[in-house]
Formats: structure tokens, C-alpha cells, sequence
């Protein structure tokens, strides 16, 4: 099967079980012509709704409610997925890619797999089933902005994954407060996942940027509002796994300081 192919295959199949299928051997012989689609195909109950027609994520202190856990598992099972979407869109998107980035990105998507199938496997333990409430679409319409593999660099592996090195760790400890160390547990192998994601992102940030850009003025630049450098934090801020992701110590320190500022203003 052709990377194309596969790509082709997470954004047009109606079935979850499709989508979150292993990939067999891929070849990129035939990457094809750029191709942009609107909407990834989707079993109608998980259809994206307006952004502001999804259930919000539970406060940190509902968790001992199994039905609030299962809904935070549901919207994290929504995000992986979209992630999972979005990296196929690029590669239809973006054929010109170089051959390497195409195939990281390719495993990465197996990571993006196996996380949706760890949330589903909790959700399903918490008595809920996936499109048991609306999902939004807002990593996909984020998507359709990128005009380019730096655009896409800079507005997912650094910033929605970024932001993620610290999310998991938040939900390792709330889920491990409530008493559900099985969801904690999850949260920690997506943690270690994520700051390899965010390595692909900052390594190809530094090989594709233009050389008289530094990697900051490149990220931020890039960047489509409303996302910006604060986007790419939670209420906390994990130095530790950034620099386990290759991002120098003055890039992290513009990042918190960021978030400084952004709270400031608020």
C-alpha cells in the first residue's frame, strides 16, 4: 500500500475500527498530487458540531464521577483521532514533503492510533460508548489553514502537542486523585509519546524554517490566530519534557514566559 493510500483510507472510511487499523508495509513511490479535504469521513454520531455544541472538559474536581471521567476520556478520544486525521490531511495535502518527514510522520500516526484505542478502551470500562455526546472539529478547521508544512509544524506538533506535555500530566494526577490509576496510567504513556511528537515537530521546525529566521520568529510566525505561543500550554508548564524534545533552553524559556504574560493580561 502507498503512504497516499493509507492516508486515504483514515480520511474516507466511516468506520472507527478502519481508521484506527495498523498500517500494513507502505511504499511512497506515488505520493500523488496535492489533494485538500474538506472533511474526513465519519459514522454520522461523530460528525464534528459547532465548537460551542460539544460538552465542555470536566472540572478537574468532578472526577470521582466514572460519567464525568468517561466524558474527559471522549474528548481526548476525539482530539487523537482528529490528530490522526489532520497528519493524513498533510500527507495528501503536501506531497512535496521530504521522503523522511513523510515516513516519521506515518509512525507517529500509529502512536495517534493507539492512543484513541486507550481512551476508547476506558470509556468503554466507564460504561460509555464513542459518539455518546457531540464532538467539535476544531484540530480539523484548524488544519484546512495550513498553507504549509511549516504552518502545520508549528500549529500541531508545537502547539496542540505541545500543549499536551502538560495536559497528560494534569490528567495523570486528577485521574489519580479520583482513584483511577487505570486512567492515570494512560495519561502517562501518552505523556512519554507526546514529547517524541514534539521532537519530530522541532526538528524538522529547525530543517525547514528559513535560515535567517531564528526558531522562534519561525514558530510564531507561522502560527494561524487564534493560536499563538501561550496556545501551547497548560495551567501548569513542564520544562523538563520540552527540553527531552530537543527545544533549546531559551526557546522553553520564551514559551513560559508567554504563558506568564498571557496570564498577566487575564
Amino acid at each position: 500500500m502507498e503512504i497516499r493510500e493509507f492516508a486515504d483510507r483514515i480520511l474516507t472510511s466511516p468506520a472507527i475500527d478502519e481508521k484506527l487499523s495498523p498500517a500494513p508495509p507502505l511504499t511512497d513511490e506515488c505520493p500523488g498530487p496535492a489533494h485538500r479535504y474538506a472533511l474526513p469521513v465519519r459514522p454520522p454520531e461523530l460528525a464534528f458540531c459547532g465548537r460551542r455544541q460539544s460538552p465542555p472538559m470536566p472540572h478537574p474536581d468532578s472526577l470521582a464521577d466514572p460519567r464525568r471521567r468517561g466524558i474527559a476520556h471522549h474528548i481526548m478520544a476525539n482530539h487523537e483521532l482528529q490528530a490522526l486525521e489532520v497528519m493524513a490531511f498533510v500527507l495528501r495535502a503536501f506531497p512535496q514533503a521530504p521522503v523522511e518527514f513523510r515516513a516519521a510522520l506515518v509512525r507517529i500516526m500509529a502512536d495517534e492510533q493507539r492512543h484513541t484505542r486507550l481512551h476508547l478502551d476506558r470509556l468503554a470500562a466507564l460504561g460509555m460508548k464513542f459518539g455518546d455526546i457531540r464532538v467539535n472539529g476544531y484540530f480539523w478547521g484548524k488544519a484546512q489553514e495550513f498553507e504549509s508544512l511549516l504552518d502545520y509544524l508549528a500549529g500541531l506538533p508545537l502547539t496542540f502537542e505541545g500543549r499536551n506535555l502538560d495536559h497528560t500530566l494534569e490528567f495523570e494526577d486528577w485521574f489519580r486523585r479520583a482513584g483511577d490509576e487505570k486512567s492515570a496510567l494512560v495519561m502517562r504513556a501518552i505523556h512519554r509519546d507526546e514529547i517524541e511528537h514534539v521532537a519530530f515537530g522541532w526538528h524538522w521546525l529547525r530543517l525547514l524554517k528559513s535560515p535567517d529566521q531564528s526558531e522562534w520568529e519561525a514558530y510564531e510566525s507561522s502560527l494561524k490566530w487564534p493560536l499563538r505561543p501561550e496556545k501551547s500550554r497548560g495551567k501548569s508548564f513542564d520544562r523538563d519534557s520540552r527540553l527531552a524534545a530537543g527545544m533549546t533552553p531559551e526557546f522553553v524559556d520564551r514559551l513560559e514566559q508567554a504563558g506568564e504574560a498571557s496570564d498577566g493580561r487575564a
